[in-house]
Order: C-alpha cells, then sequence, then structure tokens
C-alpha cells in the first residue's frame, strides 16, 4: 500500500480524507461549553479529563493540549487536574461582533497515542454596552403643512449587545407637537419614528430643540441620547421617493477602491429647489463605511478594499433630501463576494526537530491546516515529497501526523529536508509550503581519542600559581552530548604525590594549570594520568599519561661552607713568611642548590689589603700567593672573595678571609668556641659539613698545640702559647720577623720550626685542606 501511495500522491490524498472522514465521525458529537462574556481570566470552564471519562493525570502523561484556530490562546488546560481554565478575559464583540450565538470552537490533542476531541465555548452576551449614536445632533427640517400623524425618520443608535441588551425602545422628551414610536426591522433591531401630533406654526416656534433616548433591555438597563433639532420651513408637501425601498447589489472583494456599486435614483414631484434631491448616507459613520455616495447622482462607490473574510454583508441606508428639508430613504443590501484570496495557513502543533536512528514509526511532526476562504476556496490538500521515508496521515479534521515510514539510519543520511505542501482548491489555485528539518540522532558508539598517548609539559620553576602548562586533547566521532568530551584527573599511581595541590584540569577543554609554585629542588618531575569521557549514555571513555617536567631557575645564590661564615670570630689563616709563590693558603668551598649551569661556580678576589700578594683560583676556589713574601708586607691581611654561579641572572655570595703572615707554626690560631655554636644553628645539610670542617680543623690544630707542647717540654724552656685575642686574631707582641725564629722566642732554633711546618703540610693534606 506504501508503494501504491508513493507512486500516486492522488490516491493517497483520496485515502487522506477517507481516513479523516471516519475520524470525524468517530468524535462528531462536540463537548460543549457555555460562559459569560467578560468572566475573569483564570476562572474554572469545566473539568475536561471528567467530562471525557480520563482518569486523573491521564491528560499530562498523554501530553493535552488545546489548539486553537488561528493560534490565539483562548484557554488554559491544567493537566494535572483536568481543569479547563479562561486564559484572559474574553469580549464576545470583539470576538464575534453581531453574530448570534458567539461560539469559539477549538480541539483537544492528546499526543501519546495521537487522539482529537471537538469541543466549543459559547460565550453569552452580558449588558456591558450602552446605547450610542453616532451622531451628537439630528436635524429635522419640517414644513408647517405637515398634517399631524406625520411620522419622519430617526437614524438608529448601536450597540454592540446583541438580544435582549440592545436597542429595545426611543423615548423623545416630552412635548407638545411629537412623539416616539419604536418598529421592528425584519433583522430584529429597532429604529424610531418622529411622528407629529400637532400641526406646527412656523410663525409661532420655528425651531424645537428635543432629546432622544435610546434605552436597551439590559438589567439594569443602559440608554444613550443625541440631540433633535427641528427647524420649521416653509410648505413642501412632496418629499423624494426611491424608486426602490431596497436594492440588492453582490460585490465581489477584490474590486478596487472607487469602483461602482450601485446607482440609488429619488424623485420628488415637486418643483424648483424643492424638487431637487441630494443623497447622503443616512445610517453609519463615514469614516467606517467603505462605500461613499455622490450626493448629486446618487452612484455609491467603494472608498476602500472590503474583505469577504472580515465582513461578508453591508447594509447601507441611503436618504434622498429636497430643498425643502424632506427626506427619504433606501436601504442597499451589499453582499461581498469571496475570490480565493488567501492561501491555505498551517499550524505546528508538535515538532521534533530530532529523530532517534533505528527507531520504528514515529511521529515527527503534528499539524494543522486552514484556509479562511469559503466553497472550493477553502478546501485543501496536502502534501510531501514522494523521495523520503515519511508519511502524512491525516488524524482528526484538519490535523495531521507526520510519521516515519521505516526506521532511519544515520550514517546513511544524518538530516531530512521536508517540504509540506498545502494546496486550496480554488482558481486560480494558492498553496503555502513549510520546511522542516529533521535531524536523526546518533548513538554513543565511540570512545574519545587522545591526540597523543604520552604528553610530556615543562615548567619553569618558581612560577605563579595557576599557571597554564599545556594541554591535552581529545576527540569524539559521535555527535552531540556523545562527542562533549570532560576531562579529569586520574588518582596517581604514587600515594605520596601531592596531585590535587600540584595540578588542575579545565574539564571543557583539557587545560593543565600548576596549582602552586613548584621547586626544582623539592621536586624535578612528575607523572599522572588523565581521563576523558564523552557525555553519552553509557559514557564511553580513554586515558592518557602526563609527564610534568620541572625547570630549574637560577633561584639559589651559592653558599659558602668553608670558611664558614656564622657572624662570630672569623678564622685567620696563617701563612708561613718563607712560602714559595704559588703557596696555598686556604680553599674556598661553596655550593649552590640549583643544577646545570646554574650550579657552576666561579670565584673571584674581590678586595685585598695588598693586590696582587694573592690570587683566587676561579673554578677550584683555592686561594694561593702570587709572589714570594718580603718584609715589607703586612703581617695581617683581609680577602674578600666572590663566588659567583653562571645562572641568568647571575647570583653571588662573597666570603671575607683574614691571613696573618708568620715566622713558623709555634703560635697556631684557634678559632674561638662561638662560631661552632653559630654554625649549629645553620640549614641541617650545612650544619654537618661545617661541623664536619669544624672538627677536622679543630683536631689539626689541636694536634699541632700538642706537638709544640711537647717539644717545648722536652726543651725545659717557657713557652708562651699565642692564642687568639678577638675577632682580629692579634698575637703576642714580643714576635719577630723570620730573621730569627719566626713567631717562636730566640732561643727557639729554625731547624724546629722547618719541621713543624713539614709535618703541619701533611696533615693539612690529609684532610684535603690544599
Amino acid at each position: 500500500m506504501e508503494t501504491a501511495l508513493a507512486k500516486t500522491p492522488q490516491k493517497r490524498q483520496v485515502l487522506f480524507l477517507a481516513i479523516l472522514m471516519l475520524l470525524w465521525e468517530a468524535g462528531s458529537d462536540p463537548i460543549r461549553y457555555s460562559i459569560p462574556e467578560e468572566t475573569e481570566s483564570g476562572s474554572f470552564v469545566a473539568n475536561l479529563a471528567k467530562d471525557l471519562g480520563l482518569r486523573v493525570g491521564e491528560l499530562a502523561t498523554r501530553g493535552a493540549r488545546i489548539h486553537y484556530k488561528g493560534n490565539k490562546q483562548l484557554l488554559e488546560l491544567d493537566v494535572e487536574t483536568g481543569n479547563l481554565l479562561l486564559y484572559e478575559k474574553l469580549d464576545r464583540e470583539v470576538l464575534c461582533g453581531v453574530t448570534d450565538p458567539c461560539i469559539l470552537y477549538f480541539q483537544l490533542l492528546l499526543e501519546n497515542p495521537v487522539q482529537f476531541f471537538q469541543a466549543d465555548l459559547q460565550l453569552t452576551d452580558i449588558n456591558d454596552h450602552s446605547p450610542e449614536f453616532l451622531d451628537k445632533e439630528m436635524l429635522l427640517k419640517i414644513p408647517e403643512s405637515v398634517q399631524p400623524g406625520t411620522v419622519f425618520p430617526l437614524k438608529i443608535a448601536q450597540d454592540f449587545d446583541i438580544g435582549s441588551n440592545t436597542v429595545q425602545n426611543y423615548t423623545i422628551s416630552p412635548n407638545s407637537h411629537f412623539h416616539v414610536v419604536t418598529h421592528n426591522r425584519g433583522d430584529g433591531r429597532k429604529y424610531p419614528e418622529l411622528m407629529l401630533d400637532k400641526s406646527l406654526d412656523r410663525e409661532e416656534q420655528s425651531e424645537l430643540s428635543l432629546t432622544l433616548t435610546a434605552l436597551d433591555g439590559g438589567d439594569p438597563p443602559r440608554s444613550g441620547t443625541t440631540a433633535v433639532r427641528i427647524e420649521v420651513v416653509d410648505i413642501n408637501d412632496n418629499a423624494p421617493a426611491f424608486l426602490q425601498s431596497l436594492y440588492e447589489v453582490q460585490v465581489p472583494e477584490n474590486s478596487p477602491p472607487n469602483s461602482l456599486v450601485v446607482v440609488v435614483s429619488a424623485q420628488d414631484l415637486d418643483a424648483g429647489t424643492y424638487g431637487n434631491v441630494r443623497y447622503t448616507l443616512f445610517q453609519g459613520n463615514q469614516v467606517i463605511q467603505p462605500f461613499v455616495v455622490d450626493e448629486i447622482t446618487g452612484e455609491i462607490h467603494l472608498k476602500k478594499a472590503l474583505d469577504f473574510e472580515a465582513t461578508r454583508y453591508y447594509n447601507v441606508e441611503i436618504a434622498g433630501t429636497d430643498g425643502g428639508g424632506l427626506s427619504g430613504k433606501c436601504t442597499v443590501a451589499i453582499e461581498v463576494v469571496d475570490v480565493n484570496d488567501n492561501a491555505p495557513e498551517l499550524t505546528m502543533s508538535t515538532l521534533t526537530s530530532t529523530t532517534p536512528e533505528n527507531s520504528p514509526e514515529t511521529v515527527v511532526a503534528v499539524f494543522s491546516v486552514s484556509d479562511p476562504d469559503s466553497g472550493d476556496n477553502g478546501r485543501m490538500v496536502c502534501s510531501i515529497q514522494n523521495d523520503l521515508p515519511f508519511l502524512l496521515k491525516p488524524t482528526f479534521k484538519n490535523f495531521y501526523t507526520l510519521v516515519t515510514e521505516k526506521p532511519l539510519d544515520r550514517e546513511s543520511q544524518a538530516e531530512y529536508n521536508i517540504t509540506i505542501t498545502v494546496t486550496d482548491l480554488g482558481t486560480p489555485r494558492l498553496k503555502t509550503q513549510h520546511n522542516i528539518t529533521v535531524t536523526v540522532s546518533d548513538v554513543n558508539d565511540n570512545a574519545p581519542a587522545f591526540s597523543q598517548t604520552t604528553y610530556t609539559l615543562r615548567v619553569h620553576e618558581n612560577n605563579s600559581p595557576a599557571l597554564h602548562i599545556g594541554s591535552v586533547s581529545a576527540t569524539d566521532r559521535d555527535l552531540g552530548a556523545n562527542a562533549q568530551v570532560t576531562y579529569s584527573l586520574l588518582p596517581p599511581a604514587d600515594p605520596q604525590l601531592p596531585l590535587a595541590s600540584l595540578v588542575s584540569i579545565n574539564a571543557d577543554n583539557g587545560q593543565l594549570f600548576a596549582l602552586r609554585s613548584l621547586d626544582y629542588e623539592a621536586l624535578q618531575a612528575f607523572e599522572f594520568g588523565v581521563r576523558a569521557a564523552d557525555r553519552g549514555s553509557p559514557a564511553l571513555s580513554s586515558q592518557a599519561r602526563v609527564r610534568v617536567l620541572v625547570l630549574d631557575d637560577n633561584d639559589n645564590a651559592p653558599f659558602v661552607l668553608y670558611p664558614p661564615q656564622n657572624g662570630s670570630a672569623p678564622c685567620t689563616e696563617l701563612v708561613p713568611r718563607a712560602a714559595e709563590a704559588g703557596y696555598l693558603v686556604t680553599k674556598v668551598v661553596a655550593v649552590d642548590g640549583d643544577s646545570g649551569q646554574n650550579a657552576w661556580l666561579s670565584y673571584q678576589l674581590l678586595k685585598a689589603t695588598e693586590p696582587g700578594l694573592f690570587g683566587v683560583w676561579a673554578h677550584n676556589g683555592e686561594v694561593r700567593t702570587a709572589r714570594l713574601l718580603s718584609e715589607r708586607d703586612a703581617v695581617k691581611h683581609r680577602l674578600v672573595v666572590l663566588v659567583r654561579d653562571n645562572g641568568e641572572p647571575p647570583r653571588s655570595a662573597s666570603v671575607t678571609l683574614h691571613v696573618l703572615l708568620v715566622d713558623g707554626f709555634s703560635q697556631p690560631y684557634l678559632p674561638l668556641p662561638e662560631v661552632a655554636a653559630a654554625e649549629a644553628r645553620a640549614d641541617p645539610l650545612t650544619v654537618y659539613l661545617v661541623v664536619a670542617l669544624a672538627s677536622v680543623s679543630s683536631l689539626f690544630l689541636f694536634s699541632v698545640l700538642v706537638f709544640v707542647a711537647v717539644r717545648l717540654c722536652r726543651r725545659s724552656r717557657a713557652a708562651s702559647a699565642g692564642r687568639c685575642s678577638g675577632p682580629e686574631g692579634h698575637f703576642p707582641g714580643h714576635l719577630v720577623d723570620v730573621s730569627g725564629a719566626g713567631t717562636l722566642s730566640q732561643s727557639y732554633q729554625y731547624e724546629g720550626i722547618g719541621k713543624e711546618m713539614e709535618e703541619n703540610a701533611t696533615f693539612r693534606n690529609s684532610f684535603g685542606f690544599n
């Protein structure tokens, strides 16, 4: 059957119309409700669920909604309780005009499964409008010769209400000449006529001013008034008479402005000015009337375009007035003939733009069609392209559903552009097209894939917190949420690694950030895992490894281990005056916490008491004599050695050396005990190194003291042991220069000094002080 429908669209349309008639017959008895106009919004109208025999909550589960012609929402459905409420205050006169009864049609649409119910709401009229005359004053010119019993037409009052609430009676203010007679028209409206009770006498009273009152039949009644001014004129005993009291004419709605509608004609048997007839619109404001009459010829022309869908009939009253003020009137009944000037309208009620692949028959859209024209001009057929896997099914009245004909395959085609064409049967045929794009949704069958299995990132130490250090990237070949990748950190393999405080990852774009400042000296590298998961159901994921290398910055200045710099008494180096050029005085030992070229150290003699006497080797920090010592050289020397690393920018530290020129080693220099105490407060590693060096130096000095003491005891001489006496390391005043016995007394032999120096040098070399 589907193949036959695809080949012959005409057969498909015939089948749709047949199904539509069956559905209409099944639900041909509409549900009817009634409510007075101007009822407040939110007022209760009825319980649809109860009236339809549905369970409470079934409206919500079946996706119930109200559909109105023209898409203007008038009612509101509470799907939880089934109550039908007013969406806004309704004005019967605005919605229906003079049409009686005023019935608003709507449909209840249940989507799952699709089912329709026809219902209508009748608005009953209330007396909310007062009668109103379009003219504030009527002027009647009545000849004084008019006999009592003569009737004069008066303009009617307009009342937008209907039934008993419209105008029911007219009265005139009390007077001795006239009374008002109220008559019924064929269409049920009342109109007044002024009847003369007593003959007029122009010489007695040339003008009368009366008040005409229109009363409606409401409770309480409303009224409107207008002034009636009567001028008594001389005798004019013949009023104009129209050839026809009723003119009937049909005018196509597409007639252009200024088109001739009809010609009316009236005759007056009087002569002269009393026999000249002028034509005017007797009833109705010319501003709202689409017609105009030529006052001389009686031709009625269109003033503006007509619209069959807005107003189908017009009753125009034409007055013919002669020069004496007498008048007659006729009625022109104009019927607007419909032409096919409105294209069909398509109203989409439900649209599902995304359909999952591999699903059975699925409802894609529910829509209705309408055409405000009449007859064949308002009859419509719907169709779509024949090469699409979709079908149009008529459901209820002018409602259709667009469904899939077979399961869809996203890999074959991911998107369909459907054009719904609605064509009327008028002449010429008009059509409306509505385009729908249906996307076939994907299933989550692809896991995210990283661009690399392993990422290596490099970041300099001392970085600012929240620094962007790199990114990871994964892509997913799926669509929509199935392709949205979320990144997260995996727990580190090493439980001791505080990963949560080191790095974070942006869950949306995979950017990695260092949470705190990194220290190369504490952590040179670390590794962790990253997961990329999509947002499908179930979610799929993949993993990659990230290795972060911390790059060293030159953030540590060189630290001098020897000689110790602890703020206490400086250590003084002893140099014999007989030392040769290149004699090793001491060695400056320094370390740098950085690595690479940032830890390459160079040494430089910055200051010296006697420049040129001492030199510092740039690469190992050895302080040596640059020449032979002489008698003229000062005893005490202060050297400042600068230790500089090779970083960018370079960092440096300086150390001060005190050198004492002596004639021998009989009077060794002992460092003060405060030095060791100050060094103990340094960094633990530095303290250990300093303590070790201080211990070796102390042991060396102690050995020298023991050696000298033993020799002195053997020679039975009194020796005065020179001690370091303060920060400047002063020696006793009885020392002599190297021509005698060096730094010892004059009785001490030079040979002993030579042996002592050899033993001292051997001892220092054994501890690495050369």
